[in-house]
């Protein structure tokens, strides 16, 4: 296997409501990257997309994309992987590359949630014969785990501000963050609605439409596209049971563990070698509970990184440095490719006001659904 390496990076700003349509959003994003990497032809591009089918009536995305960038005879393929799909469409570049079959593939993620129907479309990640008929989605899941936790730590629900404050206060200074003007507080978190109890507005990730990709090639050929590449220690992906009522321990996230210490023996690196972790903070407990199943800190414990400050860009461990999920946004096929974007400008060092000191080794966390596929991906600088 080839060493693998990103020299191109392209983002949109992530919007509310964007104007342009979904295959206008990935050619951009696409454009964007294949200009950064100097490059007017790929091998293979990779799409993740999870909700077109649903939300816009398009399947075949990957090829439609291509096309309408303009690239005729590559490879086009579209992935899915529920709310990990834009890790799993980096996962097929990084092997595309790796293995020979392509010298520069691009991981294109793209998402237009606005419009309606979008909590419905994202609930089909649950079981469909026994989770979804009960009116089970995402969110309320989420929510049953945030007071499974509660209740077992006997912690109240003001302990995961932290993870909001932190994520807001990073996506003020990301000009593609959805909430780049807004100034999050600890009271305003506190008065925040209740959606689905105890989980509060600001404890959940926004819906909101978005395109970001990146170019990888062979790392003994990157410097030829930048002088400056980042390349990609590791690709791992792990499952755990699919229904959450059929784990022994739901708040164990089994597929995110497993994940992320496969990548570290396959980078072999160490926990607490990672200078910044960009983790899927879709809400406030994944966040809490994915520190914890990584072993950053002990079960329980978790969101005392958040409440002390250790999350910060000038903490131990810098998490969502551009926003994560909850600031940045969350559209869902794009966000793994958004965090990677991110990731790259930080371990480049073109990060600016967001940029995390001498950083050189990065980590990014995906779940897919319920946290039933865990996919984590290092990076490195040489």
């Amino acid at each position: 296997m080839r060493s693998v390496s990103i020299v191109g990076i392209g983002q949109i700003p992530v919007s509310k409501t964007s104007s342009a349509s979904l295959r206008a959003m990935g050619v951009q994003a696409l454009k964007l990257a294949m200009a950064d990497a100097r490059v007017e032809s790929v091998d293979a591009v990779f799409v993740g997309n999870m909700l077109a089918d649903e939300l816009q009536n398009q399947k075949h995305l990957a090829t439609l994309i291509a096309s309408a960038a303009g690239l005729r005879g590559v490879e086009a393929l579209q992935v899915e992987a529920a709310t990990a799909t834009g890790a799993a469409a980096l996962r097929m570049a990084y092997f595309a590359v790796a293995s020979g079959e392509a010298r520069l593939a691009v991981a294109l993620g793209v998402e237009k949630m606005s419009g309606g129907g979008a909590t419905a479309a994202l609930a089909k990640a649950l079981d469909a014969e026994s989770e979804t008929p009960t009116g089970a989605t995402l969110l309320g899941m989420n929510a049953r785990l945030m007071r499974m936790y509660m209740d077992r730590y006997q912690v109240p629900v003001e302990v995961f501000n932290g993870f909001s404050l932190n994520a807001h206060a990073n996506a003020r200074t990301n000009p593609n963050a959805l909430f780049k003007d807004l100034e999050v507080t600890n009271e305003m978190i506190n008065s925040s609605r209740v959606v689905d109890p105890p989980l509060r507005l600001f404890d959940a990730s926004p819906v909101c439409d978005g395109a970001a990709a990146v170019v990888l090639t062979r790392t003994s050929e990157a410097r030829a596209y930048t002088d400056q590449p980042v390349t990609i220690l590791s690709s791992s992906v792990a499952t755990d049971w699919f229904r959450v009522a059929d784990r022994a321990e739901p708040l164990h996230l089994y597929a995110a563990a497993r994940s992320a210490h496969d990548a570290f023996r396959k980078a072999n690196v160490h926990r607490n070698d990672i200078d910044l972790f960009e983790v899927h903070d879709a809400f406030s407990i994944m966040a809490c509970l994915a520190l914890e199943a990584v072993g950053f800190a002990e079960p329980g414990q978790g969101w005392r990184l958040a409440a002390e400050g250790a999350i910060a860009r000038d903490g131990t461990l810098p998490l969502s440095t551009f926003g994560g999920l909850k600031a940045r946004g969350h559209p869902v096929g794009a966000t793994a490719i958004y965090q990677t974007c991110e990731i790259v400008q930080q371990l480049m060092g073109r990060a600016g006001p967001n940029q995390v000191p001498d950083a050189r080794l990065a980590m990014l966390l995906s779940l897919g659904g319920a946290a039933s596929t865990g996919l984590t991906h290092l990076f490195g600088v040489r």
